[in-house]
């Protein structure tokens, strides 16, 4: 599962999915700091998405960054 980059807090799968992660990113729960979906996850993602089967298996790979980085801009 995912872990905060400040304070290695592990992120829930329902707080981690919650619609609008991607875009702006989102604070931790515990330290408040802002996360980001890393460049890495997204790519996985992308290929998830192209394979719905694979779905469910990508919430144990996601890997969180402190910085906004975009696949697409």
């Amino acid at each position: 599962m995912p872990r905060c980059t400040y304070c290695n807090y592990k992120w829930k799968t329902k707080e981690i999915l919650s619609p609008g992660f991607s875009k702006n990113g989102k604070s931790c729960p515990n330290c408040g700091e802002k996360q980001y979906i890393s460049i890495k996850t997204q790519k996985l993602f992308t290929l998830g998405y192209l394979s719905l089967i694979f779905v469910p298996f990508l919430t144990f790979s996601i890997k969180l960054s402190d910085k906004d980085e975009r696949l697409f801009e």
